[in-house]
């Protein structure tokens, strides 16, 4: 464990944002499970509302578990500053935006490998290999999306000062809304923020290729993509405030909370004319979203990195490190159940029926952590 936190400081990664990523995936890996079984187990009130909050909203609206992906699309834009760090360092220059032609070609090679490999594992995840045939297959997905956001986001960061990055951020967001509410679509008219009538449905049934999430709809849609790179973009803004360190720890956290509630409140008021909608990625939602991403980055970073209270992170951190490869694992390439089942069955099955689906959605937990840990200790970790 200590080697762990030691990689992770020797190569000025901040500890927080890793295991803060391995918490964001927890969630998606079992961790809803481990909670639908405690509520069901105790019956008590506040299990009860976790269990509400892990379920994905119908359409308008935000639960906890609406916020997971663009938390880990976040999570990237907080990286970049960081990982891009060294470059600017070596061009012995102040900014991203200074770095020469030469090194920024190399730098966009890079991100465009990132992207093309991102969209493949998409494509792998949405079943491209079992070969269903064209108008079978789904284009669009979550790793997808967040190789193209945090490309374009990247793109933003690489050649324009902090300034003209706001304004970018500000007009994303604003021409969002005003597309999606006054360009008319045929047969529903302009303003229509339904999934059947609104213009990113109908720009995904005019133009993706293939097979639609909702048939009418897909969530990781064309235009709906253009505000993600704005949540790229807010990671981007944290990232840049944490590493210029202009004040101390304490005070950055302060700040970081600060804005974190303006975000939210920003993104409620915004609410009343352009519901908060994570189907839509709607201008509201990324600032609502990002308010609280903001806030959980806030609370990793004063626990971890300022206050120093790390070894508890180790479970995380191992999620965190190895996120692509846990995540594609569970969306089917490898099935943990069955491998759980396998070992823990004999003795998960003789338990009562609540205890029992505790313990088997803990059981698939244990099994992917040493699976991770596997992974950790032969040093074999998927580097896109």
């Amino acid at each position: 464990m200590d080697d762990l936190l030691n990689k992770n400081h020797e190569s000025q990664r901040l500890i927080s944002l890793d295991a803060l990523r391995g918490f964001d995936m927890f969630w998606i890996i079992g961790g809803e499970h481990i909670i639908h079984a405690l509520a069901e187990l105790t019956g008590w009130p506040v299990f009860n509302w976790i269990s509400a909050q892990m379920h994905h909203t119908i359409w308008n609206g935000c639960t906890f578990y609406d916020m997971i992906f663009p938390l880990f699309l976040f999570i990237s834009g907080v990286s970049m500053p960081f990982s891009f760090g060294k470059k600017v360092m070596t061009a012995n220059v102040k900014n991203t935006f200074e770095l020469p032609s030469e090194v920024k070609r190399k730098v966009y090679m890079d991100m465009l490998r990132r992207t093309a490999i991102l969209i493949f594992l998409g494509l792998v995840v949405n079943g491209l290999f079992k070969f269903n045939g064209y108008e079978n297959t789904r284009f669009a997905s979550v790793l997808g999306r967040i190789g193209i956001a945090w490309f374009f986001a990247g793109l933003i960061y690489l050649n324009c000062n902090l300034k003209k990055q706001v304004i970018w951020f500000c007009f994303i967001l604003i021409g969002y809304w005003l597309a999606m509410t006054l360009i008319p679509v045929p047969g529903f008219g302009a303003g229509n923020l339904t999934m059947e009538g609104s213009l990113e449905s109908y720009i995904d049934r005019l133009l993706l290729p293939g097979r639609l999430h909702s048939k009418v709809h897909d969530p990781e849609g064309i235009l709906s993509t253009i505000p993600a790179v704005a949540t790229g973009l807010l990671g981007i803004f944290t990232g840049t405030f944490v590493k210029e360190k202009r004040y101390d720890p304490l005070k950055s956290v302060y700040f970081l909370l600060l804005a974190a509630a303006l975000l939210i409140l920003l993104g409620l008021a915004w609410d009343s004319v352009f519901p908060i909608n994570k189907r839509l990625w709607t201008s509201s939602f990324v600032l609502f979203v990002g308010g609280y991403s903001i806030a959980f980055f806030a609370l990793f970073y004063l626990i971890i990195d300022v206050l120093g209270w790390k070894k508890w992170t180790f479970p995380f951190l191992l999620i965190g490190m190895n996120s692509i490869v846990i995540y594609m694992a569970v969306e089917g390439v490898v099935n943990f159940g069955y491998t759980a089942d396998f070992i823990f069955g004999g003795l998960i099955n003789r338990t009562a029926e609540p205890i029992h689906l505790l313990l088997k959605s803990i059981s698939v937990i244990v099994v992917e952590l040493v699976f991770l840990y596997f992974l950790y200790r032969n040093k074999l970790f998927l580097k896109v």
